[in-house]
């Protein structure tokens, strides 16, 4: 197969499945999907990978498909983060501009200050996202780059990850003979194909529901306000129908995929569906209706638990566009208007836009993650910003943190 270097590659290391896109980029700067490939997950549980061979060869499944499909061969992807382990915080950096005028090296610097913070040395820095700057009081500016002051404010929002969590993950992607570009937090790749600017300007809340975590990001005035994960999502309302149904998993994922609905009132009370036994046991005729009770429960308690969240946040009253539902199960039937009847706002499924080629293929919001990383890498790409990332252990990160503390001193 041959290779390309026009071609930007997202990988989703997800908790039910891994899903690879590729992406070509076109002339006229857009992106055209080429290639998908997807492969059961497994060796992950909660967005953390538990088993290394298992997500390597599940990897390389969804790898070696996606290679099929668009005919050439991938080196490199931009990888996707979520899980328990993440954190966020809100952030303020303060510096004298030294030349009157702001240029990029000032704008470096106050992003540093801001940067300087506690952070325990088994956690690492995966996103620095600047949200405004303040120049000389003046607020609300978003690139500060020619104008003339002297103090120059940043507000970032920074991310951070368990070290180890991050380093198993690029870890399993170079076993599978990748490189990886950039570790992106799923949910900021997600509102890069699920959100338009306008929703980012008014305030909206993003909200991905995948197998393991579901992910809440908050925007406002074009900027990311706040982020979390909650580990309350798919594979909970699986876990349930298999136990309330007394069916296997397998089939407890395929009967809330094929016949499920998040809200029961919507399903007749005449519609019955068959449902396998364990054991070898007949299987057995069950109304759709205690199917649906089981998944509203489930999925009421999960946006309760996100509401709750973006009460805590502070940021509630901004968000005038609403919610944004994407992910695996924001396409069951119902789970919309169960979320407007839990949040109280206008509530929309986030479909993958933004892109050509085989959109047809990925127009679902289980591939709002993956094609969110083609666009974000090619935002970086443009930036400058790609690099190529090396597992690191714990103890070089210690001795990277050492080293730094000597040279500033001496």
């Amino acid at each position: 197969m041959s290779k390309k270097n026009n071609l930007i590659v997202g990988l989703d290391i997800g908790t039910t499945k891994i899903c690879c896109i590729i992406g070509e980029a076109t002339s006229s700067g857009g992106i055209d999907i080429i290639g998908l490939g997807q492969h059961p997950s497994r060796g992950l549980r909660k967005g953390v990978v538990v088993n290394i061979d298992s997500t390597v060869e599940s990897i390389k499944s969804a790898v070696e498909e996606a290679e099929l499909m668009a005919g050439c061969e991938i080196e490199s992807v931009f990888v996707g983060i979520a899980g328990g382990h993440i954190n966020s915080m809100n952030s303020h950096g303060i510096i004298a501009i030294k030349n009157k005028e702001i240029n990029q090296l000032d704008v470096d610097r106050v992003i540093e200050a801001a940067k300087a913070i506690a952070i325990p040395l088994d956690r690492e820095v995966i996103h620095v996202l600047p949200q405004e700057f303040v120049v000389d009081n003046q607020d609300g500016i978003k690139t500060p780059l020619g104008m003339a002051g002297v103090r120059l404010e940043a507000k970032v929002h920074i991310v951070t990850a368990a070290v180890t969590s991050a380093q198993n993950i690029v870890k399993c992607v170079n076993k599978a003979g990748l490189g990886v570009q950039d570790i992106v937090l799923e949910q900021l790749a997600s509102s890069e194909s699920a959100l338009s600017p306008d929703e980012r300007e008014l305030g909206v809340a993003l909200i991905d529901i995948g197998g393991g975590t579901s992910d809440l990001a908050i925007f406002y005035q074009g900027a990311i306000k706040h982020t979390s994960v909650l580990t309350i999502a798919g594979s909970q309302i699986t876990n349930d129908i298999a136990i309330g149904l007394r069916t296997p998993n397998a089939e407890a994922e395929k009967l809330k995929l094929d016949r499920g609905c998040a809200l029961a009132s919507l399903v007749q009370e005449n519609d019955i569906i068959e449902v396998s036994s364990v054991g070898g046991r007949a299987s057995r005729s069950i109304s759709r209706q205690i199917l649906s009770e089981i998944i509203e429960a489930r999925a009421r308690e999960m946006f309760e638990m996100l509401d709750n969240e973006i009460k805590v946040s502070g940021f509630q009253n901004l968000i005038s566009s609403g919610i944004v539902i994407t992910g695996g199960a924001a396409s069951m039937e119902g789970m919309a208007d169960l979320a407007e009847d839990v949040f109280q706002a206008p509530v929309r499924v986030g479909l993958p836009c933004g892109l050509g080629g085989l959109i047809d293929v990925v127009n679902n919001p289980r591939y709002a993650t993956s094609t969110g990383l083609i666009l974000y890498g090619q935002k970086s790409a443009r930036a400058g910003k790609v690099r190529e990332l090396q597992g690191r252990n714990l103890f070089e990160k210690i001795f990277s943190r050492m080293r730094d503390w000597v040279e500033e001193f001496f």
